[in-house]
């Protein structure tokens, strides 16, 4: 079990930092969700709309993730132990 919560964990982590990081290229280039973005700005210390706040949102964006996507999963399981 404890591959599949790891499996589910770097699988969110992944989908999310990306979303984060090719959002903000696609915004530098067209102006595409920046409302979505300044969402993240203000809680992603250090992340902004350039090339490298890209990169800062990727990394914010995958642990930010795999830690909600795990501890969602851990207690999904542990639930799955006393509720039949």
């Amino acid at each position: 079990m404890k591959s599949k919560l790891l499996q589910a964990a770097l699988t969110g982590g992944i989908i999310w930092g990306a979303t984060i990081f090719l959002t903000t290229l696609l915004n530098l280039y067209t102006g595409y969700g920046t409302d979505f973005l300044k969402i993240w700005i203000s809680i992603y210390p250090g992340y902004s709309l350039t090339m490298v706040g890209s990169l800062v949102g990727l990394v914010y964006g995958f642990f930010d993730m795999f830690i909600g996507v795990y501890i969602i999963y851990w207690v999904y399981l542990w639930l799955g132990r006393y509720v039949k």
